[in-house]
């Protein structure tokens, strides 16, 4: 499994996060909290990707759905190691392959069973999980175990198509959603083809939706040029998808 070009390519957003950093199992997280009341057994995991939460994008987008109705909890399952903003920069020469490998799973998913573990003593019963690029790969692993009771995922990354559509098919009860994009080398418009073969059409129980966003490539949703009309309307247009989905299904 490996990456593209655009894991790592983007721009950083502005804005003033609204959010506090918490230990949550011994994990560090950032978390966007509503100021409004909101049902206090159920919880968003933002699963990010290679930047963690520690770029200003993802923090700006979990405040957004604490301004949903959303208590949004973005782990640091990168373990204070992320991909420096810098490396967004076309001339960067970061070596994402060599960070990769001591960044499986091994070395992330222990941080997420922990602050799982501990909001559940908290009183959370229900989670959903939206995952971008590299956390895209951790909504299926969380589904394959039924961790999560529902699904949302823009531009997945590190996929095995079509074997990981087939076993969250097979194995998860967790509605999906994916926000998927024109240009995309991680999850191609055949891999998109293949998700709606596997799961559309009421073939998929739980529920299956997927949007598509013309114009866009990898990395819109959360490290999009937001002076690029078509961007701008994607990125929004997979939040929005994205709060719906949980809206109707957590």
């Amino acid at each position: 499994m490996s990456f593209c070009k655009d894991c790592i390519s983007g721009v950083v957003h502005e804005g003033t996060p609204e959010g506090t950093w918490k230990e949550i199992g011994g994990v560090n997280c950032y978390v966007a909290t509503p100021t409004i009341d909101y049902p206090k057994d159920k919880a968003v995991l933002f699963l990010t990707d290679v930047f963690g939460p520690q770029l200003i994008n993802a923090q700006l987008l979990a405040d957004s759905f604490a301004r949903n109705g959303f208590r949004a909890v973005v782990p640091d399952y990168l373990n204070n190691d992320p991909i420096p903003p810098d490396a967004l920069g076309p001339n960067s020469n970061f070596d994402l392959m060599k960070w990769l490998g001591s960044h499986g799973a091994e070395k992330t998913r222990p941080a997420l069973d922990k602050v799982v573990a501990a909001l559940k003593e908290e009183g959370v019963t229900a989670f959903g999980a939206t995952g971008y690029c590299f956390g895209g790969r951790y909504v299926f692993d969380l589904a394959f175990d039924n961790v999560i009771k529902v699904g949302a995922t823009s531009h997945p990354s590190l996929l095995k198509i079509p074997d990981d559509l087939e076993k969250y098919a097979a194995t998860s009860k967790a509605p999906l959603l994916i926000n998927s994009c024109t240009v995309d080398q991680q999850f191609p418009l055949e891999a998109q083809a293949k998700a709606d073969e596997i799961f559309g059409n009421g073939k998929f129980a739980p529920g299956y939706k997927r949007e598509y966003f013309e114009g866009c490539t990898h990395g819109f949703a959360v490290r999009g040029d937001l002076s690029d009309p078509k961007v701008k309307a994607g990125k929004e247009g997979a939040f929005k998808a994205t709060v719906e989905w949980f809206l109707s299904h957590l």
